[in-house]
């Protein structure tokens, strides 16, 4: 309990540092200064909170409100963070799914971290410094992304303060997301950096074939690199996690519905030649920035999902047989905000289905589908076999993100890459050139600046031929369960 104590200690030493550095140069506001105010708060999600949090700001310059908002943020967070560690330890609140409000605890703690990154990336920034800005975006779009899983697992809560527990949480992520949006004014934060990052600087944590073991211990968001396996699969947080030659597998088959097998909120994190091996929900890419290449991810229903910036490359996604009356789809995007750089890009992968699934007359095989409303996914130079259905993708809920979702395929090949049968939705796109290149790993991912310190192959460029996919897939198939040891949940 010490170490959660000085955490929040630390946190609120921080902010009183931070207001008093404010307050020494406070002045009244002026009317024109209060008018502009206002004016670029109408543009947030959240104009009115947006207002009161910058009502005494006498700056109109972009950077010093971004700046202030992101003081205020943190210091909402911090309280939140004071609440959760309560609630952790004796609040009135009844778990349906165990762990639920640890989660919440652990998420909300990486989002405190975020924002004081965020804040410490913004005051050291220059005019020209792209690279801190995007880093900020992919900080406080992880952070957006806390607050909904939080918000997710405590639907089935229950309890006479889970209310007030739930209020406190929205209340203090919109000043997180009035951030985010304020951000994306500025025109560098949207731009990429030829600048180079070495993660080895923050060092990198390995999981690899004699690595096939269970850590269920939870450890400081400061201390990077970790990896924690959860009891419903293995969870990696940190920054510069890399595994290779290992597997990660969930047990619980289909008929127990959602089993993660590997859920990744890492920064700069890269998967090498790994089997993923699950059922509904096998792989969640929570957050942040990820890379996947030459893995075999297998599953049924929304199998890849989540709210990374991610890009899979040269990976086998091999749909397998669902339930009766079950149909499989292979992707769940779940950006919940346009101001969100996050999706999913699968670049020469083969999309595949196992030999069960491939005999089946009824069951329905998809692409993906929305989670969120703003969900966006691409299929670049991939191969696709004829098991998808001609429509290729299908709705969550009604009409719901249906204009708002970016579906994208480009230059797809195989019998199940015609695009001609597909849906008609206005976010569905059949992509050009340069379309497809803001999905490559410099553009999604900024990869660029760190995949080179991994020594993982990738890349950055749309030119591979995927012509003989099919045979690849054969080989990777018997090669993976021959090779590789597995991590079982």
């Amino acid at each position: 309990m010490s170490f959660y104590k000085h955490m929040i200690l630390f946190h609120f030493l921080l902010i009183l540092i931070l207001v008093s550095a404010t307050s020494t140069n406070e002045a009244p506001s002026s009317p024109t200064t209060t008018s502009l105010t206002r004016l670029i708060c109408r543009s947030t999600p959240y104009p009115d909170v947006c207002f009161d949090s910058l009502k005494l700001s006498v700056s109109i310059d972009i950077n010093a409100i971004l700046i202030q908002s992101l003081k205020v943020a943190i210091s909402e967070a911090v309280k939140l963070l004071s609440l959760l560690l309560n609630t952790d330890h004796g609040f009135n609140i009844i778990e349906k799914q165990k762990g639920t409000i640890q989660d919440c605890n652990q998420l909300h703690q990486i989002t405190v971290h975020s924002l004081n990154k965020s804040l410490i990336r913004l005051t050291t920034a220059s005019a020209s410094d792209t690279l801190k800005l995007v880093d900020v975006s992919a900080f406080l779009a992880a952070a957006v992304t806390n607050k909904n899983t939080c918000l997710e697992g405590l639907q089935s809560a229950s309890g006479p303060l889970k209310p007030l527990l739930v209020g406190n949480i929205i209340a203090a992520y919109k000043h997180v997301s009035n951030c985010l949006s304020l951000l994306s004014t500025v025109p560098a934060a949207a731009s990429g950096s030829t600048q180079q990052r070495n993660v080895t600087n923050t060092g990198m944590a390995w999981l690899s074939r004699k690595d096939s073991h269970d850590d269920s211990d939870y450890d400081d968001e400061d201390d990077y690199n970790m990896l924690t396996v959860a009891t419903d699969g293995s969870a990696v947080s940190g920054e510069g996690f890399l595994a290779r030659d290992i597997g990660f597998q969930n047990l619980a088959g289909p008929e127990k519905h959602q089993a993660v097998a590997l859920r990744v909120n890492a920064d700069f994190a890269a998967v090498y030649r790994c089997t993923i091996n699950g059922y509904q929900d096998t792989l969640y890419v929570h957050s942040f920035r990820q890379f996947y290449r030459e893995c075999d991810i297998y599953g049924t229903i929304d199998y890849i999902f989540g709210n990374a910036a991610v890009v899979f490359q040269e990976c086998n996604i091999i749909s397998r047989l669902p339930m009766p009356g079950q149909f499989t789809v292979i992707s769940a995007q779940s950006r919940h905000s346009p101001d969100q750089q996050t999706g999913i890009s699968f670049q020469n992968c083969s999309v595949i289905a196992t030999e069960d699934l491939s005999n089946s007359t009824t069951v329905k095989n998809y692409l993906g589908r929305p989670w969120k409303p703003y969900s966006r996914t691409v299929f670049i130079k991939s191969y696709i076999d004829d098991f998808i259905d001609p429509e290729g993708w299908v709705q969550w809920s009604g009409d719901e993100g249906l204009d708002t979702l970016y579906y994208g395929e480009y230059a797809n090949v195989g019998p199940g890459s015609n695009v001609d049968g597909r849906v008609t939705w206005p976010g569905h796109h059949v992509m050009d050139y340069y379309e497809a290149s803001n999905f490559t790993v410099s553009e999604l991912i900024t990869g660029q600046e760190w995949l080179d310190s991994t020594s993982f192959p990738y890349d950055d460029k749309i030119t591979s031929s995927n012509s003989n996919k099919y045979f690849q897939v054969l080989f990777g198939m018997f090669w993976t369960f021959g090779c590789i040891n597995f991590v079982q949940t």
